[in-house]
């Protein structure tokens, strides 16, 4: 058995490169990495951190929106007053990954590329119309949050490619989004359902532009336009709503295991979207 390897590369390029070898699998946070390979599930050969990589950490506001590294992790962005303000669904997501410990290292890069169908930190970015910076042996490029999970466990980056940040677009006046999830137990567990709202309202208080995005309810996180649709033109009228609620039953896929069966979390998924939408509404500054 050959000797697990170490690098810590300091810059994009490097880190694309070590990634780009054989048996290779990047560190972001590590907290999935590292219970995936004490429990034998993975055997790379070289581990290739990312937090010293420029740019992987930190927040900055830029064209009027934010930039979030990749390897920022969650205790770092509850903290950060600018970013809690205008994104405070997108935070709220991050700061559900495991317990006050795990938020010290848990970041939405590990979040998103460990593929779970119900990873806390990816709805809301959806639901942000967030993008991801991706780094790789052939320069960078830029993909949707929601273009990355192709499966369980599965993403859609090539070998040496990593995301080495997240941009968040510049924030309207009267806009916010929110981000809610079901759990067995009071804390600590893996989300039934999530979902991610986001709005934006109008001078006169009605929805200009609504996006809303489902978790652990199929194979990746969904982007459900059919549901944002139906709050536009509106201030959320139970017509609306219920409209919303529809559309996001319809465009579940999910399964039933020990925490729920499929129609169960068809149905919290609907709720957990009424109720997201009226917390974004109302943090938007909405009037019912």
């Amino acid at each position: 058995m050959s000797q697990l390897a170490y690098v810590a590369p300091s810059s994009p390029e490097e880190a694309a490169t070590a990634l780009a070898a054989t048996g290779a699998r990047p560190l972001s946070g590590g907290t999935d990495l590292l219970v995936q390979l004490r429990a034998g599930r993975v055997k790379p050969d070289v581990i290739v951190d990312l937090k010293r990589v420029a740019g992987a950490i930190g927040i900055r506001e830029e064209a009027g929106g934010y930039v979030i590294g990749g390897a920022t992790s969650g205790a770092v962005l509850g903290e950060h007053v600018g970013l809690v303000r205008a994104w405070p669904g997108v935070v709220e997501g991050a700061n559900l990954i495991g317990s006050t410990q795990v938020q010290g290292r848990a970041s939405l890069a590990g979040n998103l590329c460990n593929a779970s169908p119900a990873a806390d930190g990816v709805p809301a970015l959806i639901a942000a119309r967030a993008t991801c910076v991706i780094v790789g042996p052939n320069g960078r490029r830029e993909a949707p949050v929601e273009a990355i999970a192709t499966g369980p466990g599965q993403t859609s980056l090539s070998p040496g490619e990593f995301i080495l940040e997240f941009r968040l677009p510049p924030r309207p006046a009267r806009a916010s989004d929110a981000y809610l999830r079901l759990i067995p137990r009071t804390e600590m567990d893996i989300a039934v359902a999530g979902v991610g709202v986001n709005l934006v309202l109008d001078a006169q208080g009605r929805v200009a532009q609504a996006h809303v995005a489902l978790g652990a309810v199929a194979p990746t996180a969904l982007l459900v336009a059919e549901a944002g649709a139906a709050l536009v033109g509106g201030r959320l009228d139970e017509a609306s709503l219920a409209a919303m609620e529809a559309a996001a039953r319809a465009a579940c896929r999910p399964i039933s295991d020990k925490r729920g069966t499929a129609n169960y979390r068809t149905r919290i998924a609907g709720v957990l979207a009424r109720r997201a939408a009226l917390i974004a509404f109302a943090r938007a500054g909405g009037q019912l």
